[in-house]
């Protein structure tokens, strides 16, 4: 049984992880025969948010605690995630991964990242191990490999359709760092042969839970024909 790795970085889609992409994740490796293994950062949240008014809570919380939710309590740190034990990665998408594991959210591609996450995707990457890369996380991908040793293909959506977010805006920062960004409809996915990193848009564009549903099996379901 193949065991891929899910980055979890919090619980909702403003301060978190988005939780449809998160459980859509688990499905879609369930299906193909895999079992996932779920681990974030044990950091605190940058903030807290109302996901029904979209305000700032006066509150603290743990990303990795936060985390569990969506893998009912079955979670390890990242420290203790080890590359030579799994066979892959998939980072699902939410504001947590530009704010939690970067700060791209405030700072753009010039953001500090994680530690952490900056060596493990590279160590992925190193292993030619594959990693999928949901709605955001592409950001966070582009910003791990951003030293020049790897270039790579990646998509956040594409400006030909509908989208709540600044898609041009966020593939000039991809290529800022040295990366290629493509454009990709919520029906597509963008593959790069050589670091086997799969990206897919997700709800970077205005899409239904089946359209995102579909976009993250296609994803998976091309990781898993890489295993």
């Amino acid at each position: 049984m193949k065991k891929i790795a899910v980055l979890l970085h919090g619980n909702g889609v403003y301060d978190g992880t988005e939780i449809h992409e998160s459980v859509l994740t688990l499905l879609a490796i369930a299906e193909n025969g895999g079992e996932a293994i779920c681990f974030a950062p044990n950091t605190n949240q940058h903030h807290v948010i109302n996901h029904i008014t979209g305000e700032e809570m006066n509150e603290t919380r743990n990303v990795l605690v936060e985390s569990a939710r969506i893998a009912r309590g079955n979670i390890i740190d990242i420290k203790d995630l080890k590359v030579e034990d799994v066979d892959g990665l998939v980072m699902p998408g939410g504001f947590g991964t530009a704010k939690n594991l970067t700060k791209w959210a405030f700072d753009g591609p010039s953001g500090e990242i994680n530690r952490d996450v900056k060596r493990m995707i590279n160590e992925f990457v190193s292993s030619k191990k594959p990693i999928v890369g949901l709605c955001m996380s592409p950001t966070t991908i582009a910003k791990a490999l951003d030293d020049g040793e790897f270039s790579v293909k990646l998509t956040v959506g594409t400006t030909t359709e509908k989208s709540l977010y600044e898609i041009d805006a966020i593939s000039e920062g991809i290529k800022s760092l040295g990366h290629t960004a493509e454009m990709k409809s919520v029906k597509e996915i963008s593959f790069d042969m050589d670091s086997k990193i799969i990206t897919a848009p997700c709800y970077m564009m205005e899409a239904n839970i089946l359209d995102v549903r579909n976009n993250i099996k296609q994803s998976v379901d091309k990781m898993f024909s890489l295993l």
